[in-house]
């Protein structure tokens, strides 16, 4: 049977998003598949416009090594591609000519991330200048409405202007860009999903908050397959969960209920690598209908490379990150300090440098958090080390050098990640 070289809609599929920054990661990431994905289907092209700028390649090369990837290994099966964290109509232009038919939309731009601060009198007088550009307010207000699940979401006037000043500009900006990428696929005879990502705030969504943005969308018409709310709890590069377990499926029960309710469509979890301490619950609570997106740790899996083959230039890169991590750190949502881990130069044995940047992921066996900060140092420096003129060709080589290494870590890795969400199907 021939390869499949054009990825597909994967509906309602649980789907696992596999981001791959530097074109190389595929070859694992289908191995771990294989092995361990069960009815879990892949999004093996994936990258968000501001990955593509800091690692200086363009949609089509995200794509073109994907689509040779799965040639090479013949794969024949279903798999999705994700255009990440679009904001503007020429993200949308540049990533569907390359072939990209799922389309994560980023109105971050456009929420007011301090809202949920607001005192009554500052929410009225920030409501009076938004009203005009709301139509819905009338549709929520002192309404309450009935979900699967046997609960139900209430709307008091202060909860829907609070709603309407955090994201009533974002649910315009949401429906204009994704009306645009559904026009302009059709037209070119292309699939199109379109997921919805708010994570990106300091508070968490709240179930009236996803209710209405989720209601909007769709009467609007659009093709919402997904989408990703700012879940209770911290969700940290290159580390677990981190939070209170049970108050984190409470919550997220109330998110599957409203997913279900108005879809159905699926719910994503975004920063989702390395949170494999709620991926059982993610599955069980979602009934299967969710998407989980992934992208720096297969980067931090490739350094593992580095590091056991060339240990000298594996230094080289921990102390060029460290030089960079204050600047590149400022997009991201990590705690890690410099002053939490040594600098390569204060440890002598390699195995020691690779477990200090590397292996420490998951939660200390108290729950306390993680007792030492190294991959949210490499995680957030990954532009940086891979337009570096240096580093990043030399990274590149060790790679290309030793293929089996880069495979059996990356299945390793993801093998583990795909079986903790097989846990909760």
């Amino acid at each position: 049977m021939a390869a499949n070289p054009k990825p597909a809609a994967l509906a309602l599929m649980p789907t696992f998003g596999f981001g791959d920054r530097l074109g190389l990661a595929t070859h694992g990431h289908l191995d771990a598949l294989k092995a361990h994905g069960g009815p879990i289907l892949p999004i093996f092209a994936q990258q968000s416009i501001r990955e593509m700028t800091r690692t200086k390649r363009s949609p089509k090369e995200v794509m073109q090594a994907a689509v040779q990837a799965l040639k090479i290994e013949r794969y024949t099966g279903p798999w999705g591609a994700d255009a990440d964290h679009l904001k503007t109509q020429a993200d949308a232009d540049v990533t569907a000519a390359a072939g990209f038919i799922f389309f994560t939309l980023d109105p971050s731009e456009h929420v007011d991330q301090q809202a949920d601060s607001y005192d009554e009198a500052t929410l009225e007088a920030k409501f009076k200048a938004v009203e005009n550009e709301i139509n819905w307010i009338s549709q929520y207000e002192e309404q309450s409405f009935k979900l699967k699940g046997r609960q139900s979401v209430k709307f008091d006037r202060l909860t829907v202007r609070r709603a309407a000043v955090k994201y009533g500009r974002a649910i315009n900006h949401t429906i204009k860009l994704a009306s645009y990428i559904q026009f302009i696929t059709a037209k070119a005879g292309q699939e199109c999903e379109i997921e919805l990502s708010v994570d990106e705030t300091p508070q968490p969504t709240a179930p009236a908050e996803h209710y209405i943005l989720a209601d909007q969308c769709l009467k609007a018409g659009i093709k919402l397959v997904s989408l990703a709310p700012r879940l209770v709890g911290d969700f940290e590069k290159g580390v677990d969960y981190k939070g209170d377990l049970a108050v984190f499926e409470k919550s997220l029960t109330t998110h599957a209920n409203i997913a279900r309710t108005l879809g159905p469509y699926k719910l994503s979890l975004h920063s989702g690598s390395d949170k494999l301490s709620i991926y059982s619950a993610l599955a069980r609570i979602t009934k299967g209908q969710f998407h989980v997106k992934t992208a720096g740790t297969s980067y931090l899996e490739a350094l593992r490379v580095v590091a056991r083959h060339e240990p000298k230039l594996f230094r080289q890169i921990v102390e060029f990150a460290r030089t960079h991590y204050l600047a590149d750190k400022a997009t991201y949502h990590v705690s890690a300090t410099l002053e939490g881990v040594p600098e390569p130069a204060q440890v002598g044995d390699d195995a020691e440098l690779e477990t200090l940047y590397l292996d420490d992921w998951a939660q200390t066996p108290a729950g306390k958090g993680f007792t030492r900060p190294g991959r949210q140092i490499l995680h957030c420096t990954f532009g940086s080390v891979l337009t570096d003129g240096s580093l990043g060709p030399a990274l590149k080589g060790v790679l290309q050098a030793h293929p089996d290494t880069h495979r059996r870590i990356l299945a390793e890795h993801f093998g583990r990640h795909l079986d903790a969400l097989g846990q909760g199907l």
